[in-house]
């Protein structure tokens, strides 16, 4: 008995009819009926009533079939398991990040991916939330790394961890927190359009609601908004992994809001057809090995959405 036995009586079954199977099946005729009668006298039982038109399975014909499509479908499963592992640790993956996770979080864990994983080629694109998420459906990316909840349907969320939201302010404070309602809509810096940090300070503020914001200066960079209140103007709001590397005295300017703490949560994102889930569970581990012990992995405060 063999597999290919297995495919040709499931051919007959479906098709019923000895000829259309064997053109399935690329073989002639002739081959296919006499693979099929080796099953059949190594089973000692019929498993087709060639009397009848078209062909049907005898009683026992049809527990044979059952059984040889249940052997056949874990066959194909031990493949696809045993292709996955083997693009676990080998191939291309394509890579997309927002900029204001990129420059904290990839120094930190790429250098020790690279090394455990060399035979994984890395491509990297540092994108907007929208330009990700284009390039990922149309499977320029394989897998992102970017805030949620994105609302799509066609797309997988893999929460990484939460991130809190500090304030950064030009003139230190002896507040022990900072509550949205306290920062002046124009004092505040803000990224540019098309960031969604950018849209989540607005709603943490409730920025929609102003009627005249008379400063307005809209940067790419959150480095370029730290640099901004360094010099003595102004407030911004910084997600905490930028604040890691900052000096005692610039963590003086830095406040933290009051509970429940706004945070953003951040994901890993594949489509849900994507296969190679394995090389996304070990994408996955090396971001979590490398959080500080102050990020958290489940939601500890007042998640604040992009839309």
């Amino acid at each position: 008995m063999n597999l290919q036995q297995l495919e040709y009586i499931l051919a007959v079954d479906q098709l019923k009819h000895f000829g259309k199977a064997a053109e399935r099946c690329h073989v002639t005729q002739p081959t296919l009926s006499m693979m099929i009668k080796k099953l059949e006298d190594e089973l000692e039982v019929n498993i087709f009533d060639r009397s009848r038109q078209p062909v049907e399975p005898t009683e026992i014909g049809r527990k044979v079939i059952d059984q040889a499509q249940i052997i056949l479908r874990e066959t194909s499963q031990l493949k696809d398991l045993i292709l996955q592992e083997k693009s676990r640790t080998t191939g291309p993956l394509h890579l997309g990040i927002i900029p204001t996770l990129a420059p904290y979080l990839l120094p930190a864990f790429l250098p020790e991916f690279i090394k455990d994983y060399p035979d994984i080629q890395l491509k990297i694109a540092e994108l907007t939330t929208e330009q990700l998420v284009q390039q990922l459906k149309a499977r320029q990316l394989d897998v992102g790394i970017l805030v949620t909840p994105l609302q799509d349907e066609t797309i997988r969320e893999i929460p990484l961890f939460y991130e809190p939201f500090l304030a950064y302010t030009a003139q230190p404070s002896d507040k022990t927190y900072i509550l949205p309602e306290d920062i002046d809509p124009n004092e505040l810096w803000l990224l540019e359009e098309g960031h969604c940090f950018r849209s989540q300070i607005v709603n943490l503020c409730e920025l929609r609601h102003q009627q005249k914001i008379l400063m307005e200066y809209q940067a790419g960079s959150i480095e370029t908004l730290k640099r901004l209140v360094e010099q003595g103007h102004g407030i911004t709001i910084l997600p905490e992994l930028a604040t890691l590397d900052m000096t005692p005295q610039q963590m003086h300017h830095v406040k933290p809001f009051a509970p429940p703490q706004p945070v953003r949560e951040v994901s890993l994102i594949v489509r849900k057809n994507f296969v190679r889930s394995g090389v996304i569970e070990l994408l996955h581990t090396s971001v979590l090995s490398i959080l500080p012990k102050q990020i958290q992995l489940t939601n500890p405060g007042l998640r604040i959405d992009i839309y």
